[in-house]
C-alpha cells in the first residue's frame, strides 16, 4: 500500500512542476507495464491526443525484440509521426516513473530524432 501512495505522490509532484514548463508545448507522457511500454504527445489545452504509439501495435509486436530495444523503436515512431504533424518541441512527463531504464532509453531516442525537451 505504501508503495502504491508513493508512486501517486511522485506522480502529482511531477505534473506539478511541468506545469510551469507548460508554454506552448506540447505534452509526451510514457506509462508502462510489465511488459509493455506506450507514449502519447497530448495538447493539454484541448484536452486532446495528438500522436500516440504502443508496443502492442501489429508492427512492433511482430518483431521478437526485447523490453529495451521495444522502448527505442517506439521512441523512434513517435519522433517520426510527431515529425509528420510537425511537432518539434515537447515536454516530457515521466508520470510516476523513475528516470531509468526503458523510460530513459525512450527519452534519450526522442531526443536524438529530433524532439526538443
Amino acid at each position: 500500500m505504501k508503495k502504491i501512495n508513493n508512486k501517486i505522490k511522485r506522480k502529482f509532484r511531477n505534473r506539478k512542476k511541468l506545469k510551469d514548463v507548460n508554454v506552448n508545448r506540447y505534452r509526451v507522457s510514457v506509462s508502462k507495464s510489465l511488459k509493455n511500454l506506450s507514449a502519447q504527445i497530448i495538447d493539454d489545452k484541448q484536452n486532446k491526443t495528438l500522436v500516440s504509439v504502443s508496443s502492442i501495435e501489429k508492427e512492433i509486436k511482430s518483431k521478437n525484440v526485447k523490453k529495451m530495444e521495444k522502448s527505442t523503436l517506439i521512441g523512434e515512431i513517435l519522433a517520426k509521426r510527431a515529425k509528420e504533424k510537425n511537432i518539434s518541441e515537447v515536454y516530457f512527463d515521466r508520470g510516476e516513473y523513475k528516470y531509468h531504464g526503458r523510460v530513459k532509453t525512450f527519452a534519450e531516442t526522442l531526443r536524438k530524432n529530433g524532439l526538443k525537451f
